[in-house]
């Protein structure tokens, strides 16, 4: 799976939007039917509905009555129409909002085509401040098993990790698998994924290349520039921007390699360096 370049992506410029919130058992079922679509939302690109879970070792958990929205829209003006107008925006509306600028796109996911903004990327990198990175994937079944494994030992190392701020599971099985994590920088990101202490991620990568774990996947590396209301107690984007002692900033011996990219289920960076 390699890198894309502006040139070979297509669509239109895009915003994204991660909504999180605890709705209860009984509101999710229908959370999570609703499918907000182009026809009845002008401006949406793509939009999808989620279980949620933890970013951790072990086998996949589910958190009871919490939800996930993901979205790509044409521009915040659309997404501030859905927040006023939709059911669904109300349901969602207690919880967590982040608005999303990507700037870095490594492999494909055919609902969503975006088209990333370079100098965004490269003030994000010159400024190395929050970062987030979103994951899509569509399983392939009978890669599950060794999926799951490898996404199991990739997530405990990056959980356990003092610069991941937010991270996220999302899931509609059985074959939607996706991750939202939020990065104190763009150097510590990198560190999980390429550094030498662990070689978790590495070896997922690895893994993937060999047999692909999906039919198709996207990484998306995005640049954080709104949120509002709270993910259990705290508001990540504001809480990343905080200096962190313990919170690992060097820059990573090792860069991957051209068209290498990330595999796991926990967070990844996005199409590398």
């Amino acid at each position: 799976m390699s890198n894309i370049s502006l040139a070979e992506l297509r669509g239109p410029a895009v915003i994204l939007s991660v909504h999180i919130a605890d709705v209860g058992v009984r509101s999710l079922p229908g959370v999570l039917r609703a499918r907000p679509g182009p026809v009845d939302t002008p401006g949406l690109r793509y939009a999808r509905t989620t279980f949620t879970g933890p970013v951790a070792a072990g086998p996949p958990r589910l958190r009871p009555g919490r939800a996930a929205l993901i979205a790509a829209w044409e521009d915040d003006s659309a997404l501030d129409r859905f927040l006023s107008s939709s059911p669904l925006a109300r349901q969602l509306a207690d919880g967590w909002l982040v608005r999303l600028r990507p700037v870095r796109v490594a492999g494909a996911w055919g609902p969503l085509p975006v088209r990333t903004d370079p100098a965004a990327d490269a003030a994000l990198t010159e400024e190395d401040g929050p970062v987030a990175v979103l994951t899509l994937g569509r399983l392939r079944l009978r890669r599950a098993m060794p999926f799951l494994r490898a996404s199991s030992s990739a997530s405990g190392r990056a959980a356990a990790d003092p610069a991941l701020v937010a991270s996220l599971a999302m899931a509609r099985p059985p074959r939607t698998v996706s991750t939202f994590s939020l990065w104190r920088s763009v150097s510590a990101m990198r560190q999980y994924a390429y550094g030498s202490a662990g070689p978790q991620h590495r070896n997922a990568v690895r893994e993937h290349q060999a047999d692909p774990f999906h039919h198709e996947a996207a990484f998306l590396r995005c640049r954080p520039y709104g949120a509002r209301g709270l993910l259990d107690g705290r508001e990540p984007v504001t809480a990343a921007s905080v200096p962190s002692a313990s919170a690992s900033s060097v820059v990573p011996p090792h860069s991957p390699r051209a068209g290498e990219a990330p595999a796991s289920f926990g967070p990844d960076p996005a199409g590398g360096s």
